[in-house]
């Protein structure tokens, strides 16, 4: 929601979506001039309304935030949850994301202004790089968020789309139901990534995820990552 109002303050037209109930109800109000789109995107017929939707307005798409997610704090062994919690912490955290930029691409990558800088953000986690035990899939989904990142940004280097990575750690927003003072100050946290989004930065940190020995293992893993990459003969945007 911070993320929405500081796209609104720049003067951006701001979509924003979510499930619906009083959460989605404040976020819409407090977002001055978004549109709200309720659905589930953890349900691919709610992600297909949400893209028909935005190819049918007025503008361009010129920024896609794949932020939605849910955390479900327990662990591999205590995990006695049905299926269908876990599928859907899955489908919300990896299947969305991806889904989304499916939908999405050809708006991305339709413009009257062939150079217009756009962008796609996809929010993964310091946890994506260190397994954090009381959210196993949460986890593993964050880590395939990242893998399918870095191919993002491979598949779209010859494009005007910049694809950043927003790498949080824990901050104070309540996900996976955290208390008050759980996390890094969620106002700090968006004065200092905010800028470098705009800035269409490759990757975004925060505290840990911005210290100087984790770049250094981002840029020696995207480093590997372009070396093996050019010995693959694959369809590029």
């Amino acid at each position: 929601m911070e993320l929405a109002r500081r796209y609104a303050d720049s003067e951006a037209d701001v979509f924003i979506t979510g499930r619906p109930g009083a959460r989605f109800d404040n976020a819409q109000a407090s977002v001055q001039g978004s549109k709200a789109i309720p659905g589930d995107l953890s349900r691919p017929e709610d992600r297909e309304h949400l893209a028909e939707v935005i190819r049918s307005g007025p503008g361009a798409l010129d920024v896609l935030v794949n932020n939605a997610g849910i955390q479900r704090r327990v662990s591999i062994a205590a995990d006695k949850g049905q299926w269908q919690e876990r599928q859907q912490e899955l489908d919300l955290l990896l299947a969305a994301p991806i889904h989304l930029v499916h939908l999405l691409t050809p708006l991305l990558l339709t413009s009257d202004k062939p150079n217009q800088a756009k962008q796609i953000v996809n929010v993964t986690s310091g946890g994506a790089f260190f397994p954090q035990v009381f959210a196993p899939a949460y986890s593993a989904a964050k880590a395939a968020l990242h893998s399918y990142t870095e191919n993002l940004r491979f598949a779209f280097a010859n494009t005007a789309v910049a694809v950043t990575e927003l790498i949080p750690p824990a901050v104070a927003t309540g996900l996976g139901d955290t208390g008050p003072g759980h996390g890094a100050d969620l106002d700090a946290f968006i004065d200092e990534v905010f800028p470098q989004l705009e800035l269409r930065s490759e990757y975004v940190g925060y505290g840990p995820t911005a210290a100087p020995d984790f770049r250094s293992r981002l840029a020696a893993d995207h480093d590997r990552f372009l070396a093996t990459s050019a010995q693959s003969d694959v369809l590029r945007h």
